[in-house]
């Protein structure tokens, strides 16, 4: 047993270097459907490999040392605790509520970092002479990083569970605002190095807090899944830097992927949304949107399920495109056994998905994942825009904003360059909503009003059941 406490810093920096590995090859599997399973294996492995490394590492500071005892019971009752809490809220999470799950999340890595960085602050008893400048650096921006990432992540978490107003909030002068929090940031960080004095740490704190409530509280709701990614990007950044308070490469490493992954997916959806990737990161995305405008454009046809089922019948090609409505709907299940049933009478069935479908990146194609639809048939955006002027039908459920002709066609429009579906090219278009209200860009969609699109209203799922009746 001594031999191996003997060991225990070589052991750890090989067991972090292959945990390290592991994480990256998680990314790599996560970012096809067919690969994704074995990425989540490699995910949970890196991490129960981190995990028992970092009992090790505790045990081998010496287990005759009381204060290493107290550390060791310490991990192993937060283990038992986080692992419980995480396994009852994955099993009891609908997949509609993962979105404010995430956000949730998010918010503890902030947290943790603020924690670290005060611990680091109060409790520098082994840092050398010449490394101190390097070290107050670090725990001012790790506090000030995971503050933002903590009441941000909260405030998107309450906005996600619609327990405050999804609406932007517009404080007078807001850019002022969040630009003279960052110079003062910077200023503050200036002054702790030079002086490391208590309260300049306090005063960071405080304004880290505000500054993160702030940024995220100016968004509006229908722009949640880029925040949610942004919110991913800055919790990374937050474990990295909590990583060099710790010497512990491992939080580095997958801080920095974590961190640089979600940025570029953020940046990703910017470009898919026709936004600035740095109106994001400055709390100024969503601004635009206006308030909902529900007035209607002419007017609009309805069907009913029979009358979609007689259409689909006589089609030789469908594409489905799913959006939150769907999920809130839980109607994936319903919906793949429909395309399942078109598929065996000889007819063509493609899922369109736009990138920002749904509150979460690749929320849609979780759902259909979940009611086992065939990857091979779901098709993103860039894909099946084209195929879209050649089909007998498509289904619009539960989508509004991704298919908004407006961004399109319409200049003026608050969405205008937005890339989106082009669902109005197909010979039949058949909406599927609750009434003809407006997205949550606040922008009534002309979709609804053209000669050869139709309203099919009630509950996506009960609708979708009604159309296998009476097929």
């Amino acid at each position: 047993m001594e031999m191996l406490f003997d060991f225990a810093p070589e052991i750890s920096t090989a067991s972090y270097i292959v945990a390290s590995l592991l994480f990256i090859m998680s990314l790599a599997g996560l970012s096809r459907h067919e690969t994704s399973k074995g990425g989540i294996v490699y995910g949970i492995s890196g991490m129960v490999l981190a995990l028992a490394t970092t009992g090790l590492l505790t045990v081998s500071n010496g287990w005759g040392d009381p204060a290493a005892q107290v550390g060791l019971i310490f991990l192993l009752v937060g283990l038992v605790i986080g692992a419980s809490i995480g396994l009852w809220r994955a099993k009891v999470v609908e997949m509609t509520g993962m979105p404010e799950l995430i956000a949730l999340l998010h918010s503890f890595v902030g947290l943790a970092a603020v924690f670290i960085g005060w611990n680091g602050a109060l409790y520098d008893v082994e840092t050398p002479e010449a490394l101190k400048g390097v070290h107050h650096a670090e725990v001012f921006i790790g506090v000030f990083i995971g503050a933002v990432t903590f009441t941000g992540s909260i405030v998107a978490y309450l906005k996600l569970s619609a327990k405050i107003s999804s609406k932007p909030l517009m404080l007078p002068g807001k850019n002022f605002l969040n630009v003279g929090a960052l110079v003062g940031f910077v200023a503050f960080t200036v002054w702790y190095v030079i002086t490391p004095e208590l309260w300049i740490l306090i005063a960071v704190t405080a304004l880290a807090l505000a500054l993160g409530w702030h940024l995220v509280a100016s968004i509006g709701g229908g722009d949640m899944p880029v925040v949610v990614s942004m919110l991913n990007s800055y919790s990374g950044w937050a474990a990295a830097a909590a990583g060099f308070l710790l010497s512990n490469d491992l939080l580095i490493v997958t801080g920095a992927l974590v961190g640089s992954s979600g940025a570029y997916l953020s940046y990703i959806m910017c470009k898919a949304m026709n936004r600035s990737f740095i109106s994001v990161i400055a709390g100024g995305f969503g601004i635009e949107a206006p308030s909902a405008k529900d007035e209607e454009l002419g007017e609009y046809r309805e069907l009913d399920a029979a009358s979609v089922a007689e259409l689909l019948k006589n089609a030789s090609s469908v594409v489905i495109t799913p959006g939150y409505g769907m999920a809130v709907a839980q109607a994936q299940y319903p919906v793949a056994e429909l395309a399942a049933k078109l598929r065996e009478r000889g007819i063509s069935v493609r899922f369109g998905i736009h990138p920002v479908a749904g509150r979460l990146p690749g929320h849609m194609n979780v759902l259909l994942a979940e009611a086992k639809v065939p990857y091979d048939i779901v098709d993103e955006m860039d894909e099946i825009n084209d195929e879209l002027a050649n089909t007998s039908v498509v289904l619009v459920i539960g989508a509004n904003d991704t298919v908004n002709p407006a961004a399109a066609e319409d200049p003026s429009s608050p969405i205008a360059g937005m890339p989106v579906l082009r669902v109005w090219e197909a010979e039949n278009v058949v909406v599927f909503k609750r009434s003809m209200a407006s997205g949550y860009a606040g922008v009534q969609n002309p979709l609804f009003f053209r000669e050869n699109a139709a309203m099919l209203f009630g509950d996506a799922k009960e609708r979708v059941e009604d159309i296998l009746k009476a097929l």
